[in-house]
């Protein structure tokens, strides 16, 4: 028997409560796939949704059948956005190595893009973890009606309302808040590490950086050149032939 999904009360009365926002450089940028106009305007929309659930994706890290079906028109942008969470990265950098609770913060963060509103929700998604699984707890985040009144079947999920009006300073990002692994892992890991360098690097300009055959390369080697010395030969007066002395 399934057990259905716990309630949980936002933090608080005006957490869904759309805001009057003034855009600007600090607003997140919205991609999405009804509004593009070249096929650079794709790329961009890929490596959002990269950085939203990855943060940052390596060249193994990426999903190449993904891209190829979302580019040919075959998959939208939240059935992208599913083959990101359900694929071998997603699970082996953040469902393997954290707890439930910290793998649905996680999730409710890249996924429905706020904050995880009290322990009571965590412990509710949790369950759902626990009972359906991980794909099933993606598809209930994906399905849910936050998600497609947020962000719909085209738009990337980006964090939303970072920026308030009335405030000074925004949140954190969450990728900077809520990194990938657990403190439990990271010190397995072995980071974070503090690497010092002993040998102090110098910004030298381009103009004053010696060429390749420049003659100043090779003057400490032709200072470190000993020459042989042939020191004249000492010949005593009693040892002089005569006869080999020059007559004039």
């Amino acid at each position: 028997m399934t057990i259905p999904l716990l309630n949980y009360a936002p933090s608080t009365q005006n957490s869904r409560v759309s805001g009057y926002d003034v855009g600007g450089d600090e607003q997140a940028k919205i991609f999405d796939a009804e509004n593009l106009y070249s096929p650079s305007d794709m790329d961009l929309l890929i490596e959002a949704a990269y950085r939203q659930i990855f943060f940052h994706a390596f060249k193994a890290d990426r999903e190449p059948f993904l891209e190829s079906q979302l580019r040919n028109g075959q998959i939208t942008v939240r059935d992208f956005i599913r083959g990101l969470l359900l694929s071998e990265t997603f699970n082996n950098s953040f469902y393997q190595k954290n707890s439930n609770y910290r793998y649905v913060e996680q999730c409710v963060q890249r996924i429905l893009g706020r904050d995880v509103y009290s322990e009571k929700e965590k412990i509710a998604w949790s369950i759902v973890v626990a009972t359906k699984g991980r794909q099933g707890f993606v598809d209930e985040l994906l399905n849910s009606d936050e998600y497609l009144d947020s962000f719909g079947y085209d738009i990337v999920p980006y964090q939303r309302r970072r920026n308030l009006a009335s405030r000074e300073q925004g949140e954190i990002p969450f990728n900077i808040k809520s990194p990938r692994y657990d403190g439990y892992y990271r010190g397995i890991l072995g980071f974070p590490q503090v690497v010092w360098q002993n040998q102090i690097r110098r910004f030298t300009p381009q103009e004053t950086k010696v060429g390749e055959g420049n003659p100043s390369l090779f003057l400490n080697m032709a200072r470190n050149i000993k020459s042989p010395v042939n020191p004249a030969p000492r010949v005593s007066a009693f040892k002089v032939d005569l006869s080999q002395v020059p007559y004039r």
